[in-house]
């Protein structure tokens, strides 16, 4: 199977690591274009078997599955550059482009075209991404083929189309604002008298320990919550402080600005 990857900065060029790391693509049947040789050689230095150009035809030739990981406002003219080289009938498009929809998707690689929209997270590169999927004119055996290959790059789940914004909210944008409370967090253990680096190890192996909990005991947050807060504990002091100054609220407030 042969993967092409059109745009490799920072989301395109993730994936490409990604894939390197799993075992459905071989890392020679990948290939990745960029506007730049310094962008490309980045892949390079990180894998020289990565097949990279800069010309967008000749990485989507022979493709079986192309990514589109451009801009939303280079797509069209990508589209029209590489539109020569397509086969509609043997391949799979996929979109990590937020913002585009099927019907657009539709319009510009035709109508029979079977579509993916994939929304990933930058942690794809490590293989713990959480990624979004939603498919158009594509059979169960094409969606289960892209939903294996994303799960090697982390978990992925299907959705609907209707659903993405919300799932980029939680899952892409979601990336900064946990990584904002764990910025927060530090700040606190450096004001009670901690070390910079001994604060976000700290914290970062608490959240990352936190998550683990809830995605292997299948278990909500509170019953996790609940473990830890015992009557009249520190615990439940520092929740009821956050949430009178409207920590709860000022989650929800932003995770729903990003739609």
């Amino acid at each position: 199977m042969k993967i092409a990857i059109i745009g490799g900065g920072n989301m395109g060029g993730s994936i490409a690591r990604g894939l390197t790391k799993g075992s459905l693509v071989q890392v020679e049947n990948i290939s990745v274009s960029a506007a730049t040789e310094a962008t490309l050689d980045k892949l390079r230095a990180f894998d020289n078997r990565i097949k990279v150009s800069i010309d967008n035809t000749i990485v989507v030739e022979g493709a079986d599955i192309v990514i589109f990981a451009v801009k939303p406002w280079l797509l069209d003219e990508v589209v029209k550059e590489v539109k020569p080289v397509l086969k509609t009938e043997e391949q799979i498009y996929v979109s990590v482009l937020a913002g585009v929809s099927f019907d657009h998707l539709s319009e510009i690689l035709g109508q029979d075209s079977v579509l993916f929209r994939v929304i990933p997270n930058t942690a794809i590169a490590l293989g713990e991404s959480m990624t979004v999927v939603a498919s158009h004119n594509a059979s169960s055996e094409q969606e289960s083929l892209v939903l294996s290959i994303f799960d090697e790059m982390g978990k992925s789940l299907l959705v609907a189309e209707r659903l993405m914004t919300a799932c980029t909210a939680l899952g892409s944008c979601g990336t900064a604002f946990a990584l904002r409370y764990i910025r927060a967090a530090m700040e606190a253990g450096i004001e009670m008298g901690l070390y910079p680096h001994q604060a976000q190890e700290i914290v970062a192996q608490t959240v990352k320990g936190a998550a683990e909990l809830l995605l292997q005991n299948r278990s909500h947050p509170e019953v996790e919550i609940d473990k830890v807060t015992t009557p009249g504990g520190i615990t439940i002091k520092g929740l009821n402080e956050m949430e009178h100054a409207g920590f709860t609220s000022a989650v929800i407030r932003g995770l729903k600005a990003c739609k």
